[in-house]
């Protein structure tokens, strides 16, 4: 998470001009009035920014296409007039897309977001030992959050990987539709939603 890829964040290599190709991004982002935003930004050596937007305004926070090309043809020309003003490099290789289908979910800013939503979870189990390598892993669906008590209360999700524990072709089982499991948010070590392909 935060690497600047699929999951998310913003990740500078430390050139004289990421810093401000990534101001001029964000300038770009005021323009379509908060809905479409950054989610994630990174530049390479190679005179290369990658940029995944999401749009706001729809729950999925999936961008369409012409969200795609707006930004891009928007952002695109605003780097024309920096490379210009010589404040980026000539020929930057600019590539916009969205988060992907199986986007990371940010803790706890997306959960509200995602909440009916399948789950891949990765969390760190706090056993008696203390064991700090122990972890486990499901698809989960988000039963309930607190802000307050930093927790969150998850069920199995109805989904294949999940039902084929049942027995092929059968649904969840009365025990698997009501096992729970708490997690405090900083137990939680990789969330990302869950495609049932």
């Amino acid at each position: 998470a935060g690497d600047g890829g699929a999951g998310g964040g913003i990740s500078l290599t430390g050139t004289w001009w990421d810093k401000k190709a990534l101001a001029i991004a964000k300038e770009v982002t005021l323009s379509f009035d908060g809905e479409l935003q950054i989610y994630a930004f990174r530049t390479l050596v190679n005179c290369t920014i990658q940029v995944r937007i999401e749009n706001l305004s729809k729950k999925s926070g999936s961008p369409s296409m012409e969200d795609i090309e707006a930004f891009s043809t928007t952002y695109r020309a605003k780097l024309d007039e920096a490379e210009i003003a010589k404040v980026v490099p000539d020929n930057i290789c600019l590539e916009v897309s969205s988060p992907g289908v199986e986007r990371i979910v940010r803790i706890p800013d997306d959960l509200d977001r995602f909440k009916d939503r399948p789950m891949y979870v990765k969390y760190a189990i706090n056993d008696d030992q203390n064991n700090p390598a122990a972890e486990g892993d499901g698809v989960f669906k988000l039963e309930s959050f607190d802000m307050e008590t930093k927790c969150c209360t998850w069920g199995l999700a109805d989904v294949k990987v999940n039902r084929q524990k049942a027995g092929k072709g059968r649904p969840l089982n009365k025990k698997q539709s009501e096992w729970r499991l708490s997690t405090p948010f900083d137990s939680l070590r990789f969330v990302r939603l869950h495609s049932d392909i």
